[in-house]
């Protein structure tokens, strides 16, 4: 898995590419949410576009990541997964619990 960041305004928006599964993804993601919050990030999108596959692990660090940006007074906001990456959150009924858009500028916009 690879994460690019860049930043639209006082939104940073980070780039997903790969698989969100056990061993690579999940750790990857941890990793960054927890540097994101560190450096004081309060609005942050999770582009899932480029994720092709999300296992129980990158679940379980989807839903502590949204959960630990609460804490922090943050916000996740997920756009764009793709059909096999929505169905999973969709089976697992994850989905109404996440903030998940169509598109980048719904998900930038929903923060004002």
């Amino acid at each position: 898995m690879r994460a690019q960041k860049r930043q639209s305004g006082d939104v940073i928006i980070v780039d997903l590419e790969g698989q969100l599964i056990a061993g690579t993804g999940d750790e990857l993601l941890h990793g960054l949410i927890n540097e994101l919050l560190g450096e004081g990030a309060r609005k942050i999108v999770l582009n899932l576009a480029e994720v092709r596959r999300v296992d129980s692990s990158g679940l379980g660090e989807l839903v502590a990541g949204v959960q630990l940006a609460h804490r922090f007074e943050s916000t996740i906001h997920l756009v764009r997964p793709q059909k096999t990456v929505r169905k999973v959150l969709e089976i697992t009924r994850i989905l109404p619990a996440l903030d998940v858009y169509d598109t980048e500028q719904e998900a930038v916009a929903a923060f004002a």
